[in-house]
């Protein structure tokens, strides 16, 4: 173990911390708060970008320092430090049958804004996986929205996801908030466990449980959750089941491996999630959860096709009578098999059915009725891809901010109307109605003047001539704080003491403003510039890394992070240092013949006579004079106003 180090540019202050690191060791880190430095806890990184793994984000309460130490072989260690305010969170919870009370995306205060895209939905939920988030269990009630918000922060802006990775979170008092954007009662596709996300859905307890007892109001809404999430997908919390890895560093990709119904991140990956305590807690979980609510019906199935027998199998969670039934797609009655039992096996003969789309149900008293298709389905329209760009307006200001392309693609012939709908899920306006053809479609939207800022939605309905519909919603968000967002120039030197600035105006002061500078995708300086208030600010960049030595040439990126009471967005601008003198090579003094190893403005001076020329790149150029000089001096300079001088005097 090396000594212990502490990270630079850690702000003034943070609650919540996440770790990135390269190579093949492990870091350990803490914090220090109100009361002192925490004790050392691992950075759990199972999750990859490449080289680096992704650490957890922790909730440390109020913080303003970070130590780390390594075990190991690490290279590179990075810190993303958030500060997540309490917020009062509104009272609206989702209140869904056999459901503990969900507390919405709108109520926690997701911010749509950031989301990178539509969410991904899988054909069925076949298990779920439970995780802990790990750092402090001392939250209250209050700050869990918080923690909540700082994980989506975290996940999209620090790992590079989609969106928060979790589908569901439950705090130590209970309470139950939906995870990643799509609708709670789908099988939307999380980035909880890699390899494992298709087909899953991940709740993560909000605390560390290494050794910590699960609270019996956690306990009591996680199984709750996880008894309604298991029965919409009619999956037995008691089953196992055979599921084929999509690859992480402990099961290669086509690896089958064997899981539980209720599985923990530790049975998926080289991981301590959920910590020893909740994971110890899982097989008893999933008892309580198989006990809950009223009969079950398990893993129902259709096997074959029209033309042939059709078998329909399931079982119940207790001996009941059962029945399947199978329509046409007028509803009329086809086929009807009942009986009594656990076990339900009848076969439907559809030798002579007429091809089309039949509806099966496998229904028993008191319980969730299994539903299915046989057959082709009908001719349908879909709104594929949906996706604005930019997803965030300022209206007021310049053109470029205010707008916004929706682009997206229709199945199938259909009359589109597209509607603007704002964060309480009001229709402020249509935007147009008509005919679209199948294929990609594109449209603008302008955000006005006066347009308040929040977050809105854009609502398309695609509707076929047969009166089949289907819909798509893209996010965006108004906020109209900076406007007039330029950087100059685009090509310095520091070697010449040159600068470069980036220019914008404040309408309101944010929140909170963070200007760095990146070479990549690492930060390498961050400037310490003062925003001054309401109005037109400068914020510059001298070509110094944040340890004083000069950064080395190349190209830049100019980023300016703005949290406001709206959303946390950002604006950047990409900058070219060159601080090197082009290069001369002289091919002849006398013939006045030379090599120049970049584009240039070459400036040949004879006495007081000057003769100049521009190449546009590296090339070989000669100046012919009616009479060769006996003495001159070319002068080279780059976009950068760096210099090369040479020299001729004739002996």
């Amino acid at each position: 173990m090396h000594g212990s180090r502490t990270l630079a540019a850690a702000p003034h202050r943070f609650n919540m911390v996440g770790v990135h690191w390269r190579g093949t060791g492990t870091l350990l880190f803490r914090t220090r708060g109100i009361g002192g430095w925490s004790t050392w806890q691992a950075a759990d990184g199972d999750f990859r970008a490449g080289a680096w793994h992704l650490g957890d984000v922790v909730w440390t309460g109020a913080a303003s320092a970070i130590r780390y130490r390594t075990r190991g072989a690490v290279s590179q260690v990075r810190a993303y430090y958030i500060w997540s305010p309490d917020e009062a969170t509104p009272a609206r919870r989702l209140s869904i049958a056999n459901a503990p009370p969900i507390i919405p995306r709108l109520s926690w205060g997701a911010d749509e804004s950031i989301r990178r895209a539509n969410p991904q939905v899988a054909s069925a939920i076949h298990f779920a996986v439970v995780h802990h988030t790990a750092g402090s269990n001392t939250y209250t009630a209050a700050q869990s929205a918080a923690i909540v918000r700082g994980i989506e922060l975290y996940h999209v802006q620090g790992n590079g996801w989609n969106d928060i990775g979790y589908n569901f979170l439950v705090d130590k008092y209970g309470q139950v908030f939906e995870g990643r954007y799509g609708g709670v009662d789908k099988a939307i596709i999380g980035a909880h466990s890699l390899g494992f996300n298709t087909g899953s859905f991940g709740v993560a307890v909000l605390g560390d449980y290494s050794s910590a007892a699960l609270s019996p109001a956690a306990k009591s809404s996680l199984e709750q959750l996880l008894a309604w999430k298991l029965d919409l997908a009619h999956v037995d919390p008691l089953s196992t089941l055979e599921w084929t890895s999509g690859g992480n560093p402990r099961f290669p990709s086509g690896v089958a491996v064997l899981l539980r119904a209720i599985s923990g991140h530790r049975d998926t990956n080289f991981t301590d999630c959920p910590g020893n305590s909740l994971y110890a807690q899982l097989p008893s979980i999933a008892r309580d959860v198989a006990a809950l609510g009223g009969p079950k019906v398990y893993a129902p199935l259709a096997s074959g096709k029209l033309g042939g027998p059709i078998r329909f199998t399931a079982h119940l969670s207790s001996a009941l009578p059962w029945t399947v039934t199978v329509t046409d797609p007028a509803g009329g009655v086809v086929g009807q098999g009942s009986a009594t039992g656990t076990v339900v096996d009848w076969t439907w003969d559809a030798t002579s059915a007429v091809p089309q789309k039949y509806t099966w149900t496998i229904a028993t008293t008191g319980a969730r009725p299994a539903t299915g298709t046989i057959g082709a389905a009908s001719a349908a329209v879909a709104v594929q891809s949906a996706l604005a760009t930019p997803t965030l307006l300022a209206p007021g200001g310049d053109p470029i901010d205010d707008t916004t392309t929706v682009s997206y693609t229709l199945t199938a012939p259909a009359t589109v109307t597209a509607t603007l709908v704002d964060g309480n899920g009001v229709v402020l306006t249509t935007l147009f109605t008509g005919p679209k053809t199948a294929g990609a479609q594109t449209f603008t939207f302008t955000a006005v003047p006066g347009l308040l800022p929040g977050p809105y939605s854009i609502q398309l309905l695609a509707t076929t001539a047969t009166a089949k519909t289907a819909t798509a919603a893209v996010q965006l968000t108004v906020d109209d704080t900076l406007d007039g967002f330029a950087s100059a120039p685009a090509v310095f030197s520091a070697a010449n003491h040159a600068v470069v600035s980036l220019t914008f105006n404040l309408t309101r002061v944010p929140v909170a403003t963070q200007f760095s500078v990146l070479r990549g995708t690492d930060i390498v300086a961050s400037p310490l510039n003062a925003i001054t208030g309401i109005g037109p600010q400068s914020l510059t960049w001298n070509g110094l890394l944040d340890d004083g030595t000069p950064a080395p040439d190349g190209v830049y990126t100019l980023s300016l992070a703005v949290t406001d009471q709206y959303t946390t967005f950002t604006r950047s601008a990409t900058v070219t240092l060159d601080s090197t003198a082009p290069k001369i090579k002289v091919l002849s003094y006398p013939t006045m013949r030379f090599r120049i190893g970049e584009p240039a403005t070459l400036t040949l001076v004879v006495g007081a006579k000057r003769y100049s020329r521009t190449l546009k790149k590296p090339a070989t150029t000669s100046f012919w004079l009616k009479q060769k000089p006996r003495a001159y001096q070319l002068v080279a300079t780059d976009a950068a106003g760096n210099t090369s001088v040479v020299r001729y005097r004739a002996k």
